[in-house]
């Protein structure tokens, strides 16, 4: 699994947030909440949705287990923040260089790319995670149970 290496510009998304960890297994109860409000937003810039994570500053992944919190966000991305729905806020992701996996199969096997990825594909490579938002692009047609679904993995790195 080769990514391609992507710099993007500010990102700037509205949405639904909570504080977790993997433990808590609280991101199906956030997307079945923001799922039908998808379309609330203003200035929508296409159908997608976006699955973001974001970890403590200070965090050393090494030490990252089930019960680290973070927060996650349900969102949409929009040209401009307008009026937000009741409930929504607005999140900006910095810009910066973003190694993008596609991951094609069900939610619940993730964890073994995610693994891959953190485990093996970027201590191999000539980068380092950076501290911005990791997030997940899902089409409109994504299922989480559908074994052929495909989402974007986007995750924040800087060159060592």
């Amino acid at each position: 699994m080769t990514p391609r290496i992507e710099h993007i510009d500010d990102r700037k998304l509205v949405g639904l947030r909570i504080r977790t960890s993997m433990d808590k297994q609280a991101t199906f109860r956030l997307f079945s909440t923001f799922m039908p409000r998808r379309r609330e937003p203003e200035n929508r810039l296409n159908a997608n949705t976006y699955s973001v994570e974001i970890y403590d500053a200070d965090l050393a992944f090494h030490t990252f287990t089930p019960a680290t919190e973070f927060e996650k966000w349900a969102a949409v991305e929009v040209k401009a923040f307008g009026i937000l729905p009741e409930d929504m806020e607005a999140l900006t992701i910095p810009a910066g260089t973003y190694a993008v996996f596609l991951y094609k199969g069900l939610a619940k096997d993730f964890a073994k790319t995610a693994q891959y990825i953190y485990g093996t594909w970027l201590p191999q490579s000539k980068y380092e995670l950076d501290s911005r938002p990791h997030f997940e692009i899902m089409s409109p047609a994504y299922r989480p149970d559908d074994p052929n679904a495909e989402e974007e993995i986007w995750v924040p790195v800087r060159e060592k």
